[in-house]
C-alpha cells in the first residue's frame, strides 16, 4: 500500500500525470463524479453526496451523519436559493466568521442532533449569502462547477489519483498542484509530522503523528535486516472526556445559558465546571506538546466555532488564528476518539485511485457540465424610489433630563402598585416638581391609556391610592385620552354633544373603587360636579353603608335560620323510620360460577323494601364477608 500513500507516489507514475481538473477548460473545474473515487484497495465505487462534491464515505452509516450536518443542509438551503455548494473547509471560515457554535456536523454521538440555534445560524448564512448573490457581476455569471475537496490527476491511459486539497499549501493555483505534489515526494529532514485535534460534545482527542519516514540515511550495516518503517506512525496521543452537553439534548451548557440565561440546576453547575476543565486540560495539553506542534507541517483541528477559541489566542497559546499550517478535516467525521483519529489520518494520507478510459471521462465531463444550474439572468434595478426620510437620532438627554424622567418612573410605578406611605413620602417632597396632581402623564412613559395619576390609580384598582389623590383635590372630570378620540365627529362634522366621553369613574373595575367615588361626591359635593362631567351616579354616606350592612347581615341570618330548618326536618323524619335489625341473616352467595357485585336477581327481591340505608349496610357487610372468604383460601 505505500505506492498509493501521498508522500511515496512512484516516480514513474508522477511523469505520467497530467492535471484532471483542467480538462473541462479554463478555470472551470470538472471533478469526479461519486462513481468514478474508489478506495486503494479496491476499484469498486464508494458511497458519495451530490450536493457536497469531495464528500465520500465507506459505508450508509457515515452518508446518513453527512446529511444530518450543517454542512449538507447549507448547501442543499444555498442550492436551492441558486447559489454554489462550498467545501467544508470554506464552510468551518464561515462558521469562524460568524463566531457562533454548530454541532450538526460536530455533534457528540454519531446519531447526532440539531439544536434550534444550529438552524438559527445555518439560516443565517444562508440570508447572507442571498444579499451577496443579489448584485452578481457579469463575470460570475459564468457557470462553474463547484469546488470539490479532491484534486484529480490522470494517468493514461486509464489511471486517477485524487488528493485533498487541503494537503497543498494556501493559495495554491489549480495549474500549480501537480508540481506542489511532485514537491511533497522530497525527502525533509526529520520527516513530515502532522497535528491532528478533535473536539465534540466533551469528547476530545489529539495526537501527533509522523507522515513521512526521515530523509536521512540513517541505515546502519547489520546482520539481522532492518524492519521497513511504517509510512504513518503516531508519535504522541491523548483522549479524555468532561461532563458537558445533556444527553440526546443536543448543545453545550454555555449556548443554552447563551441562549435561556443561566440554568440553576445541579446538573448545569457541572456542565459548566467541565467545559472549564475541558479547556484547561487541552491548553496544558498544547503547552506539553509546544515544541512537536511548532515542528508540525500541517494543524488539523476539528472544532466549532466557540471550541475552535480554545486552541488559539490566548496569553501563551502554540496556535494562532492566522497560522498558515490550520486546516479543517475535509469530510465528515465522526465522535472524537483515538480510532477516529487514525481513520481520518488514513483518509488524508491515502490517494483516491479509479480507472476509466479518457473516452469515458470526456463523457463523463460533458454530462455533468450539462448537469449544473444555468446561471441566471441579472437582477434589474428598480427605479429609485422617493428618497425616505433619514430616521431620527435618539436625542441625548441631560444629567437633569434623565434624572427628572426616573422620578416620573417612580411616581407611576408607587402609584400603579398601590404604595401609599412611599407615595405620600415622595409627593411631599417632589410633588411640586410635576406641576399639581393633575399633571399628565408623559408619553415616554408608556402609559397611554390613561391621562391623569387618579385614572391610573383607577385603572391598577388601588382604592387606598384612588381615595388620597382625590382628597389631593384631583379633577374627576378628565376624560380618558383613548376613548377621547372616539367622542369627536368625523372631519367636517359638528361633534355630538349628547355623546358620553369616559372618565376615570368609568374605568373602574370593582365595587370598592366605586364606593371611592361615591364617598369622596358626598364629602366633598362642592368640588366638582360629579354627577355630570365625572358621570358618579350617586353619593354615599356613612348612614348608607351602614344600612347596606345591616341588609347584608339580615340576609345571612335568614339563610343560616333556613338551613337550621331544613336540617331539622330532616332529623325528625329519620326518628320516624322503622328500625331495622343489622344482625339479620343474610343468605350466602352461591360458591360456583361467575358472581355479580350485590348478588343476583333474588338477593335483590330480599332488599327489595328496605330503605337506602339499610341496603347499604347490607351491601357493606356482603362486601365484607366476600373478603374473607378470599383470605382463606
Amino acid at each position: 500500500m505505500s505506492a498509493y500513500h501521498v508522500y511515496s507516489l512512484s516516480s514513474e507514475l508522477l511523469q505520467s500525470l497530467i492535471a484532471r481538473n483542467l480538462s473541462a477548460g479554463d478555470n472551470q473545474q470538472a471533478p469526479e463524479p461519486p462513481s468514478s473515487e474508489v478506495s486503494p484497495s479496491s476499484t469498486s465505487a464508494t458511497i458519495s453526496c451530490n450536493i457536497c462534491l469531495g464528500a465520500t464515505f465507506s459505508d450508509i452509516n457515515e452518508q446518513r451523519t453527512h446529511f444530518r450536518s450543517d454542512w449538507h443542509r447549507y448547501n442543499v438551503k444555498n442550492r436551492l436559493n441558486g447559489g454554489q455548494s462550498v467545501s467544508e473547509s470554506d464552510f468551518n471560515q464561515l462558521i469562524d466568521a460568524l463566531e457562533e457554535s454548530l454541532s450538526g456536523s460536530e455533534s457528540s454521538s454519531e446519531e447526532g442532533t440539531d439544536s434550534d440555534s444550529d438552524r438559527d445560524a445555518v439560516s443565517t448564512l444562508v440570508n447572507k449569502n442571498k444579499l451577496r448573490t443579489r448584485s452578481i457581476s457579469p463575470e460570475a455569471s459564468v457557470r462553474r462547477a463547484p469546488r470539490n475537496a479532491l484534486s484529480w490527476f490522470h494517468s493514461p491511459p486509464s489511471t486517477q489519483i485524487g488528493v485533498y486539497r487541503a494537503l497543498f499549501p494556501f493559495d495554491t493555483p489549480e495549474d500549480a498542484h501537480l508540481q506542489a505534489l511532485k514537491n511533497m515526494q522530497k525527502p525533509v529532514s526529520g520527516g513530515r509530522s502532522w497535528a491532528m485535534f478533535m473536539v465534540a460534545g466533551g469528547h476530545f482527542a489529539g495526537a501527533i503523528v509522523r507522515v513521512s519516514k526521515n530523509g536521512e540515511d540513517d541505515e546502519v550495516y547489520s546482520k539481522k535486516p532492518k524492519k521497513p518503517v511504517p509510512d504513518t506512525e503516531v508519535l504522541r496521543h491523548k483522549t479524555f472526556h468532561r461532563y458537558t452537553t445533556r444527553r440526546k439534548q443536543g448543545g453545550s451548557q454555555s449556548l443554552n445559558d447563551n441562549a435561556k440565561g443561566n440554568a440553576k440546576s445541579a446538573g448545569a453547575q457541572l456542565r459548566r465546571y467541565g467545559e472549564q476543565a475541558l479547556r484547561d486540560d487541552i491548553r496544558k495539553l498544547l503547552t506539553d506538546w509546544e515544541e512537536e506542534i511548532h515542528d508540525c507541517e500541517l494543524i488539523f483541528i476539528r472544532a466549532s466555532g466557540a471550541n475552535r477559541k480554545i486552541f488559539m489566542d490566548y496569553d501563551g497559546a502554540s496556535i494562532f488564528k492566522g497560522d498558515e499550517r490550520l486546516r479543517t478535516f475535509p469530510f465528515p467525521t465522526r465522535r472524537p476518539t483515538q480510532s477516529e483519529l487514525s481513520r481520518c489520518l488514513q483518509e488524508l494520507s491515502r490517494v483516491k485511485v479509479s480507472h476509466f478510459t479518457e473516452e469515458v471521462l470526456r463523457a463523463q465531463d460533458e454530462a455533468y457540465l450539462a448537469s449544473l444550474p444555468k446561471p441566471k439572468p441579472l437582477p434589474v434595478e428598480p427605479a429609485p424610489a422617493v428618497l425616505e426620510k433619514p430616521k431620527a437620532k435618539p436625542v441625548k438627554l441631560s444629567k437633569e433630563e434623565e434624572a427628572f424622567r426616573e422620578k416620573w418612573q417612580r411616581l407611576v410605578e408607587m402609584v400603579s402598585k398601590g404604595r401609599l406611605e412611599p407615595l405620600k413620602a415622595f409627593w411631599e417632597r417632589e410633588g411640586h416638581n410635576f406641576g399639581g396632581i393633575d399633571a399628565r402623564i408623559p408619553e415616554w412613559i408608556g402609559e397611554k391609556r390613561v391621562a391623569t395619576l387618579l385614572q391610573l390609580a383607577t385603572q391598577s384598582g388601588q382604592d387606598d391610592a384612588v381615595n388620597w389623590i382625590l382628597e389631593m383635590h384631583a379633577d374627576p372630570t378628565v376624560p380618558v385620552p383613548h376613548l377621547e378620540l372616539e367622542g369627536n365627529g368625523a372631519e367636517g362634522e359638528e361633534p355630538d354633544s349628547k355623546r358620553r366621553l369616559s372618565t376615570a369613574y368609568d374605568l373602574a373595575q370593582t365595587r370598592s373603587i366605586r364606593d371611592v367615588f361615591r364617598r369622596n361626591a358626598g364629602a366633598h359635593p362642592d368640588w366638582w360636579d360629579w354627577f355630570g362631567a365625572a358621570h358618579v351616579p350617586s353619593v354615599l354616606s356613612k348612614e348608607m353603608e351602614d344600612e347596606r350592612d345591616e341588609k347584608k347581615k339580615a340576609r345571612r341570618k335568614g339563610l343560616k335560620d333556613r338551613v337550621k330548618d331544613r336540617e331539622a326536618k330532616e332529623k325528625e323524619k329519620e326518628k320516624d323510620k322503622p328500625a331495622v335489625d343489622e344482625s339479620m341473616p343474610i343468605a350466602p352467595a352461591p360458591s360456583n360460577g361467575p358472581r355479580k357485585l350485590g348478588g343476583g336477581a333474588g338477593d335483590m327481591a330480599g332488599i327489595a323494601g328496605l330503605t337506602p340505608e339499610m341496603r347499604v349496610k347490607i351491601e357493606r357487610e356482603r362486601r365484607a364477608r366476600a373478603a374473607e372468604a378470599r383470605l382463606r383460601k
